[in-house]
């Protein structure tokens, strides 16, 4: 069994999260001092990469790094949805990040135990981290991030709770739909039920330091570290040098923490 960073957040240094299409990326993230690399198809928040990638991905990332992946924003069906977190848990994914999309709270109440004890059951080391949206049609609609996401994690037994944004053309990121206090006010709910707080959706390296300051756990980037003209936006190739310079946002003494973490 691989000795893996915990995502669980107590008196734990912070991490960022490099989303990547394949291997070559993958490496690239590494070498720019990446805590967690993140196998993702960039087209959607929570794009769904084929299970050969997560495990090429898996296979060329060290061992003392996590791989993350998700099952899709949306689920469509129960079943189908445990199927997933199972079978990308199975394909290498340390960190299964289970999208909950446009699904009412009262539903999620009830379905989102059965994806963490699907996981869990088979890799009991393995970490689930449901994800909620900030959109404003998301959160008003059907489910809270801030208000009722830390519970319903909780009930959940999950490891930690990322808020991320659904739609990516738009051109708005977390922080166009939150302000810097509702930042730690998810946060601390987080922390105070011993979940990792993980944010995402558009961050610019200028934004890391309030959210490093913010008590936040874990950022997940993927367009801050692709080097412009490689491709549009998100498509672009995540580089190493861009990927170094957002690791050196996060305060000094965290950057120590996290590195001698991995040794």
């Amino acid at each position: 069994m691989r000795d893996l960073q915990p995502v669980r957040a107590n008196n734990h240094s912070p991490l960022l999260s490099v989303g990547v299409r394949g291997k070559t990326e993958a490496i690239a993230a590494v070498e720019g001092g990446a805590h967690i690399v993140d196998v993702e198809y960039p087209a959607a928040a929570l794009g769904t990469p084929y299970p050969l990638n997560i495990l090429a991905v898996r296979e060329a990332a060290p061992a003392s790094i996590p791989v993350a992946t998700n099952i899709g924003g949306e689920q469509p069906g129960r079943s189908t949805a445990c199927q997933a977190a199972l079978g990308v848990a199975l394909a290498g994914a340390d960190i299964i990040k289970l999208g909950l999309a446009k699904m009412p709270l009262g539903e999620a109440q009830e379905f989102g135990p059965a994806l963490v004890r699907t996981v869990k059951k088979w890799f009991a080391a393995k970490k689930c981290v449901p994800v909620l949206f900030a959109d404003e049609r998301l959160a008003r609609w059907y489910i809270d991030p801030i208000k009722d996401g830390p519970d319903l994690a909780d009930h959940m037994r999950a490891d930690g709770l990322l808020i991320d944004t659904y739609d990516k053309g738009i051109g708005m990121g977390l922080l166009d739909y939150y302000k810097l206090g509702d930042i730690e006010e998810f946060a601390a709910r987080c922390h105070e039920r011993g979940l990792a707080a993980w944010v995402g959706g558009s961050i610019s390296k200028e934004e890391l330091p309030s959210l490093w300051e913010a008590g936040v756990d874990t950022v997940c980037v993927r367009g801050a570290a692709c080097e412009p003209g490689t491709g549009p936006g998100r498509f672009g190739q995540v580089s190493a040098a861009l990927v170094r310079e957002l690791v050196a946002t996060i305060p000094a003494a965290g950057r120590f923490r996290a590195n001698a973490a991995r040794l």
